[in-house]
């Protein structure tokens, strides 16, 4: 409950009341004041309908929200001051504050403009320069250049960090990801809390350094499956992940870029060598991303689980190794499913792809080896966990995936060391002088948890 709501609901009581008072004839409400009414006075009565005190209750608590994850619902301050000034455009509020700071914020914003223009005109002087004439030469001259341009993106984002009406579009969703004020307030919102999430289960889960040495997120990626959005770490069900999830990824940087998809199995048990191994169950290369871009389905790559043919490429990517269900055989612990998202430096070959990881190359799997033979470097993560559960044998039988009927079970270790003699009051008493008592210490044994 927002505080907001126990704040507002002693005026919304006296607004009911003094409605329901009003529809009384014979009482009459006198108007607040701080002297004693006259006999001469007339009596005044206030009158309010219920479409007004309802009105009042839905802009003071907000309406009943069937969405709470709808974005262009905006804040509740706004849709309260939207509902009291109707017809009313929302820099034309009547508010003296609002309008005074509107003021102070514009000419601060012209300030901005004019010191971007100079900072512009600045760089074009610099790139017209011959680099021979500078101390440092080329190197010196492109060092320059790239920090004059990154003050120029940084003022940018100062000169409309407080504009109400830019804060009003990214909370509706209506912000153009192409400008960097937008793509600055995405990236503040995702490492307020969903970078920490998955940063935590990183950590969690051993991610790093099991999988890779080192890897921080610098992009948003969250997973859903059958328009179910699942939580980073969260256990699944087989049947659910027998089907391609969707991705809703952001970038924060400007640009078009080549992503890749990787999905693998970091918990595959290796009974030959007694411990676990790595499988590739989906990867899908030189897919075009920019800002403007947020959801990638990866049921257009083409995976089915009839046993049709993969479609290998679309105008979102090429499809390297279509999507095998996450599956744990019975008796394995839980298997981390992660979903990396790699930066490429340039178009990759695909043929080489399904060479090395398609068919027999899933089993062989490594992120490492995949991120230093292709040069790409991670950006984005999420993971989910698989168990064994009552539709893993059905999804395995659907999909022909052997070892359904396999079960995993721990070998009982023995001790190597030699049992121990009996010492102390036990030892002393092992003589059959002292017969009578063994039973007692055949007690005590088993009370202290030997035999």
């Amino acid at each position: 409950m927002s505080r907001c709501q126990p704040v507002s609901r002693p005026l919304i009581r006296s607004l009911q009341q003094s409605h329901t008072s009003a529809s009384l004839p014979s009482i009459a409400i006198r108007s607040f004041s701080s002297t004693p009414a006259r006999k001469d006075e007339p009596t005044t009565t206030t009158q309010s309908s219920g479409s007004d005190v309802s009105k009042i209750e839905e802009a003071l608590l907000g309406a009943r929200i069937e969405n709470p994850f709808d974005g262009s619902l905006g804040s509740r301050r706004r849709r309260a001051a939207l509902a009291t000034t109707t017809n009313i455009p929302f820099e034309q509020m009547p508010y003296q504050t609002f309008q005074e700071a509107r003021k102070i914020l514009n000419a601060d914003r012209q300030e901005k403009i004019a010191q971007i223009v100079k900072e512009t005109a600045k760089i074009k002087r610099l790139e017209a320069a011959d680099a021979s004439t500078m101390r440092g030469g080329e190197a010196y001259k492109q060092k320059r250049l790239a920090s004059l341009r990154e003050y120029v993106e940084e003022l940018k984002i100062l000169a409309d960090i407080n504009d109400p009406l830019v804060k009003r579009r990214f909370e509706d969703g209506m912000g153009d990801m192409n400008k960097p004020i937008y793509r600055y307030l995405a990236e503040n919102r995702w490492r307020g809390m969903d970078y920490k999430i998955i940063t935590q289960r990183i950590e969690q889960f051993n991610v790093v350094p099991d999988i890779l040495p080192k890897f921080d997120p610098t992009m948003d990626v969250q997973l859903s499956f059958r328009g179910s959005k699942a939580a980073p770490g969260t256990i699944l069900d087989s049947r659910l992940t027998e089907t391609p999830p969707t991705l809703r990824m952001q970038v924060f940087d400007a640009g078009e870029r080549l992503l890749s998809v990787v999905v693998m199995d970091a918990d595959v048990p290796d009974p030959m060598s007694d411990g676990f191994k790595r499988r590739c169950h989906f990867l899908a290369a030189n897919i075009p991303w920019d800002p403007t871009k947020k959801t990638l389905s990866l049921h257009r790559f083409g995976a089915t689980p009839t046993g049709a043919a993969p479609t290998p490429s679309t105008s979102e990517g090429d499809l390297a190794v279509p999507w095998l269900p996450a599956f744990a055989q019975k008796g394995s612990p839980y298997h981390r499913m992660n979903v990396f998202v790699l930066e490429q430096s340039g178009p990759l070959d695909t043929a080489k792809l399904k060479e090395l990881y398609d068919g027999a190359g899933r089993d062989s799997f490594s992120i490492k080896s995949f991120r230093d033979k292709f040069n790409a470097r991670p950006v984005g993560f999420n993971l989910f966990r698989s168990v064994w559960d009552e539709g893993t044998a059905g999804v395995m039988q659907r999909h022909g995936i052997p070892g359904a009927d396999v079960e995993f079970k721990r070998q009982r270790v023995y001790s190597l060391k030699t049992p121990r003699k009996a010492k102390g009051w036990e030892a002393k008493r092992q003589k059959p002088k002292y017969k009578h008592l063994w039973k007692y210490t055949k007690r005590i044994g088993t009370m202290s948890g030997g035999t």
